[in-house]
């Protein structure tokens, strides 16, 4: 008989765990949930005040019934869960299943697994939270009352198995917006005009940046006005006229958040977010490391707060001090966002000393990359601001004023470390100012003028849009990822080179929820749902209450679209490739492996292809086309169209304009992974096999 039972949601966390405890403690994982409502129906009961219909999942009956033996031969029993709503939930479930009473004190959270935190957690337990889980169910109970009742006028009224969200419209419409805006945009026209200036007696040239005339500052928009101004300086001397000197600080970002940390790692290392919460996971649940055995890494990766413990201050204080010098530190506190939860910490290093470098060896390259931007981010987070020597110059032309900015930077402080992508690719147009005086001449040796164009906004990437969720106070940690993914792999949108932009199916989808459920994909709308979340998490609001308001006027604008809602036909893309068989233009079709070309003669011409892309730079080989195609892991690589009846050029890099190419290694090996996988006979295959063989 085991002395402590402590039931987590994963493998991964359970072994983790278990060697920080000894004794007879078995630690098991439940497998994420093991109740939820049913998907064969509503499961909400609309008549008894929105009473949840919950069952055991489908395929968890024996991992149910190995848990409620284990939990019966047990002294005590621990739900630790992961620290937030909805393992909240999972924990609350847990204890519906293995009877423990509600009053009972059987719930502990880490918010990161070290021996330290696991075993002082396990020695002060607390009961379930109710309100925290009445949060996650009111968000479940709306979402499906939204999905189950908006869906199957989808299916009706456009074709069958697309789905309403409350999050994931409101993502879409944000894309459908962004997409409009750039359709209608109207670029307009507007002109630069630079000095280059020489100071004499240092000989050194610096520019100087149209400003205005007698204090005024003007915008150039036609090359007329830009004409007129050259032909008033034309001769004129040019005189320095006003020098500020000042210093300029740069101060770190706070730690990561969840989204913070999502957009930076999609920026900086390529990561999508579902990948980003896939690698996160597995250090926040334990890596082994080498001398140090299974140790979690990070905290909590699913948080909306930016405070550290003053524990893991202190920690950072040391390792600053002693790798750069006491100038480099400043204990830094950062004020998180006002609808931010702060129930954890930001996403941090759980052992400072266990340095990106120093455990290199023990990570996967997808988890080094991520180790160390956390890590990075955190260290420079405690560091003192980058410190810049600036200055200004106004010089005078005619009563026209050009303005020179420059900047030194004096002291690097946390830039040592770590620099925010966002903030590493500003538009920098400060240049070296040579020593100057008031009223000295300078030289005008050159005038240069440049037209522009004004740009649309740029299409969202995961990155940005999260950013924009999390501004607009859509979503939570938890919901940004699985949001995204949810309405690329509906085709509600699509990525092209890490752009999203909506799907003909996406706009239509849109429009129809646009013009008859505008709550569900109202911004501010919501925004107040989350909020009232937040109010049932602190106790502040009944669910079913919030729930009961919503679905009155709910139910009777759902009654008014299925009466006025006409059926809407989706077109499908015709595209500039003739059928072989037939002449017709193919079109864009979707199936399970994304686009491709199928003639619209169907079923009388069953004629299909695949899409291929092409590049823009030639074989390096050949000279003919080059397209790029992906490996059965997805990764993408680059072969010529000729490969392999007359080119062998095929590569994993993007060829470059007038390179040289030669086989590597490591491009022989892409030869055996870019080749078709074999096809698996199916489970009705093998059976008809066995049964013949049995017959005979």
């Amino acid at each position: 008989m085991a002395d402590k039972l402590i039931i987590v949601e994963s493998p991964a966390k359970a072994n983790t765990i278990k060697k920080f405890l000894g004794g007879s403690t078995k630690v098991l994982a439940s497998m994420g949930h093991i109740r939820d409502l049913p998907k064969s129906k509503l499961g909400v009961d609309i008549e008894h005040n929105f009473e949840p219909e919950y069952i055991n999942i489908r395929g968890k009956g024996d991992l149910i019934k190995s848990l409620k033996k284990e939990a019966k031969n047990a002294k005590k029993v621990y739900l630790a869960t992961d620290p937030d709503r909805e393992g909240e939930a999972i924990a609350w479930h847990l204890a519906h299943i293995l009877d423990i009473p509600e009053e009972s004190v059987c719930r502990v959270t880490f918010n990161e697994i070290t021996k330290e935190t696991v075993q002082s957690s396990i020695k002060n337990p607390r009961k379930i939270d109710k309100n925290l889980t009445d949060a996650q169910q009111a968000r479940r109970v709306l979402d499906r009352i939204v999905g189950y009742k908006i869906s199957p006028i989808l299916w009706k009224k456009v074709k069958r198995g697309l789905s309403a969200g409350r999050v994931q419209s409101v993502a879409v419409k944000l894309i459908v917006d962004r997409e409009t805006e750039i359709e209608e945009f109207k670029p307009e026209e507007y002109w630069n005009m630079y000095a280059n200036l020489l100071e004499e007696k240092s000989n050194k040239t610096f520019k100087a940046k149209f400003y205005g005339k007698n204090g005024k500052k003007i915008e150039l928009h036609t090359k007329e006005e830009v004409d007129d101004i050259l032909k008033h300086i034309e001769n004129s001397k040019f005189i320095v006229d006003d020098i500020k000197k000042s210093q300029k600080k740069r101060n770190p970002s706070p730690p990561f958040t969840t989204s913070t940390m999502q957009q930076e790692a999609s920026r900086k290392i390529g990561f999508t977010l579902k990948k980003t919460m896939s690698v996160a996971q597995g250090l926040y649940e334990g890596v082994k490391v080498e001398g140090k055995g299974t140790v979690g890494l990070i905290t909590y990766m699913r948080t909306d707060s930016t405070r550290i413990s003053e524990e893991a201050r202190k920690f950072a204080k040391e390792h600053i001090i002693n790798e750069y010098g006491e100038n480099y530190y400043e204990n830094r506190y950062y004020k998180s966002k006002d609808n931010s939860q702060d129930a954890h910490e930001a996403i941090r290093p759980t052992y400072i000393d266990l340095t990106p470098e120093k455990i290199k060896e023990s990570l996967t390259n997808d988890q080094y990359k991520l180790y160390k931007l956390i890590y990075n981010r955190f260290i420079a987070s405690q560091m003192s601001s980058a410190i810049y020597d600036t200055i200004s110059v106004n010089i005078l032309t005619n009563n026209y004023i050009f303005k020179a900015n420059g900047q030194t930077l004096k002291f690097k402080g946390f830039m040592t470390l770590y620099v925010e992508t966002l903030e590493a690719e500003e538009e920098d147009e400060s240049n070296n100012i040579p020593e100057l005086e008031v009223k000295q001449e300078v030289i005008n040796k050159k005038i240069e003028t440049k037209q522009s164009f004004t740009e649309p906004p740029p299409r969202y990437t995961e990155a940005s849009l999260v950013k924009a969720l999390e501004e607009k106070g859509i979503g939570r940690p938890s919901t940004y990822s699985p949001t995204i993914t949810t309405i690329l792999e509906r085709r509600y949108i699509e990525k092209e080179q890490k752009k999203l932009q909506p799907t003909e199916l996406g706009k239509i989808v849109n429009k129809l929820l646009t013009e008859n459920f505008t709550d569900i994909v109202n911004v501010e709308f919501t925004a107040q749902i989350e909020d009232e979340f937040d109010q049932i998490a602190e106790g502040r609001a009944e669910w079913k209450k919030i729930i009961e308001d919503f679905y009155e006027p709910f139910a009777i604008i759902l009654e008014k679209a299925e009466k006025d809602l006409e059926h809407v036909e989706i077109k499908d893309e015709v595209s500039d490739v003739p059928c072989d068989k037939c002449g017709r233009m193919m079109v864009i079709k979707y199936g399970r492996y994304g686009k491709f070309l199928a003639c619209p003669g169907f079923p009388e011409c069953k004629n299909a292809k695949p899409i291929v892309e092409t590049i823009d730079v030639p074989c390096p080989v050949c000279g003919s086309k080059v397209q790029v195609r992906k490996t059965k892991r997805k990764r993408n690589y680059y072969i010529c169209e000729n490969n392999p009846e007359s080119c062998n050029y095929i590569s994993w890099n993007k060829p470059k304009v007038g390179e040289v190419w030669e086989p590597e290694k490591k491009d022989e090996t892409l030869n055996e992974e870019a080749k078709p996988k074999a096809k698996r006979s199916s489970k009705k295959a093998k059976r008809k096999k066995k049964t013949k063989t049995k017959k005979e």
